[in-house]
């Protein structure tokens, strides 16, 4: 009796150890498959950052940013080289063409889920970034099109980067260092880096976002005080450094005659000026898809007791606004 438990027990043990795609066996090897593909992943990642700066990956900066021994890290690199998607050109690491392809790819996925998650899941910006990290490892081409097209085809993600296309394509950053731009001098925010996370925190908490148009009030050592026009910002030279700036576009222009629709009061009638930088992807394409087009005659027409959202008049129908979409179409009263 005791042979025959111990046997059937042995056979279980083997069978839950052992069994084709349930067994432990089965599930520790796709465990560590998955997670040795999340961690080249990341590694093609830093190599194209690096390049779009300007610069070329080591292996200390990858063991850096992946947190790697110098074993892990020269493991993973022949593992890479093996697999054709770098080459090593002395203490430099240079991605080739399928390894710029697949990081493209990566980067693309990571994009697009912190376009999505910011514009349709509302998750606070200082969230987005390790969620879509998670996120970004598991769709295929096929998959990352679809949510593409679902999100209308955003240009750049929440902190202002670009997004590659299906193609490939990836324009260079645009822009400098807030503690580059000349004092007194208008600019308009193009990127917010998120990366400290601790800078970035800082950022946000500050309340400057991007599209919004400030100019440097003083500069010291110590600090930087800007000003959108009717708040002060203060910053720390090593955070404002995270926030890049350019000249302003044509539509910056514009607003300065204009003011934020969610600003009218009821029944005031204006016409659309333009709709702010900030407004990408499915948002725009809404907002473009209900009329709010440059030119068009637009007025609260009913009184919401909580205030929010609020119904506007435009082109004979009634739409339903929040007071964070409507503060995003910019309009001069008529």
């Amino acid at each position: 009796m005791n042979l025959m438990y111990w046997t059937i027990l042995v056979i279980a043990l083997a069978l839950v150890i052992l069994l084709p795609r349930v067994g432990l066996l089965a599930l520790f090897k796709n465990w560590r498959a998955t997670h040795e593909r999340e961690q080249m992943e990341d590694a093609l990642k830093h190599l194209i950052d690096r390049e779009q700066s300007g610069r070329h990956a080591s292996p200390e900066s990858l063991g850096g940013t992946l947190d790697l021994s110098r074993a892990k890290v020269t493991r993973l690199i022949e593992a890479m080289e093996t697999q054709g998607l770098i080459e090593s050109r002395g203490a430099e690491l240079h991605l080739t063409a399928a390894g710029e392809r697949w990081a493209l790819h990566v980067v693309r996925a990571h994009r697009l889920w912190e376009r999505y998650l910011a514009d349709e899941a509302r998750m606070p910006l200082g969230q987005i970034h390790n969620e879509a990290h998670r996120r970004e490892h598991n769709l295929t081409d096929a998959q990352l099109d679809a949510l593409d097209a679902a999100l209308g085809h955003p240009t750049r993600d929440p902190h202002g980067d670009f997004i590659p296309t299906r193609e490939g394509a990836l324009p260079k950053a645009e822009g400098m260092p807030l503690t580059a731009w000349q004092t007194d001098r208008p600019a308009r925010i193009v990127h917010l880096e998120d990366e400290p996370a601790i800078a970035f925190e800082q950022i946000l908490a500050a309340g400057l976002r991007l599209g919004q148009t400030i100019r440097i009030l003083e500069r010291t050592p110590q600090r930087l005080i800007l000003s959108d026009g009717e708040n002060e910002y203060r910053l720390a030279p090593t955070v404002a450094a995270n926030v890049s700036v350019a000249a302003l576009p044509e539509s910056e222009l514009l607003k300065r005659e204009a003011v934020p629709l969610v600003e009218l009061a009821h029944d005031q009638r204006a016409e659309i000026v333009v709709l702010d930088e900030a407004v990408q992807g499915f948002t725009r394409r809404r907002f473009l898809d209900l009329g709010l087009t440059p030119g068009t005659l637009i007025y609260p027409e009913l009184q919401n007791f909580f205030g929010d959202p609020r119904a506007y008049r435009v082109r004979g129908t009634l739409i339903a606004l929040r007071k964070d979409q409507a503060a995003q179409i910019w309009v001069k009263p008529v």
